[in-house]
């Protein structure tokens, strides 16, 4: 299938419509437990099996109108089916909780690893949306790999020390802000690393060098 073009706000509602419906969701149940099958379930871990099918509904949903699904995309899909289903499955909301950190373990320590090739992999992946030269793109991993490390530590300390509607809030707010106001500090190396903010001295001072 091609890739063919959306909106962008319809693929900002897939994308981020799943993770809102189970904060809405969390918070408007009013009852802590219910009964299903004559089991027990927390409303956490019924709110879990909601979240599973809809997201997959909503990644569905993005590659049936684009044709294309990232590796992001379906690295989420696997992991949320794994740790959500443990969470159902065990009735255990520890697994879950554990998920965002395994994600973001797994994106420091590949970036790590590149890093120790010589290889920047985020350009892999981000080069096609911004120019950067190597040296740029070497320094951007870096600090994408202490700072995904960073969350995965974050994550960590938050799920253990604190209730599970701080955890949920933390996760739909906090962690979106957090990677939102990282990008934002990058604002000064991608434009000095950017190509196309040299000007003509810049370029014979390189040449020269």
């Amino acid at each position: 299938m091609s890739e063919k073009k959306i909106s962008q706000g319809l693929k900002s509602a897939l994308d981020l419509g799943p993770v809102v419906l189970f904060f809405a969701a969390f918070f408007l149940l009013k009852a802590d437990s219910y009964t299903i099958g004559g089991r027990e379930y927390g409303k956490f871990i019924v709110v879990t099996a909601i979240f599973i099918p809809v997201l997959f509904a909503s990644i569905g949903a993005l590659w049936y109108l684009t044709g294309k699904l990232s590796r992001m995309q379906i690295l989420t899909m696997v992991l949320v089916l794994v740790f959500g289903g443990l969470s159902v499955w065990f009735n255990d909301e520890r697994f879950f909780k554990m998920k965002p950190t395994v994600i973001y373990m797994i994106f420091a320590g590949m970036l790590g690893f590149g890093l120790m090739r010589g290889k920047s992999y985020l350009a892999y992946v981000m080069e096609d949306l911004m120019p950067l030269e190597e040296k740029g793109w070497l320094i951007l991993t870096r600090r994408f790999a202490m700072f995904f490390a960073f969350l995965a530590v974050a994550n960590e300390y938050v799920w253990r020390n604190f209730e599970t509607g701080s955890w949920v809030t933390f996760k739909t707010f906090g962690l979106p802000v957090l990677l939102f106001a990282f990008l934002i500090a990058q604002s000064g190396l991608l434009i000095t690393y950017d190509p196309r903010h040299r000007t003509g001295e810049d370029e014979d001072k390189k040449d020269k060098s």
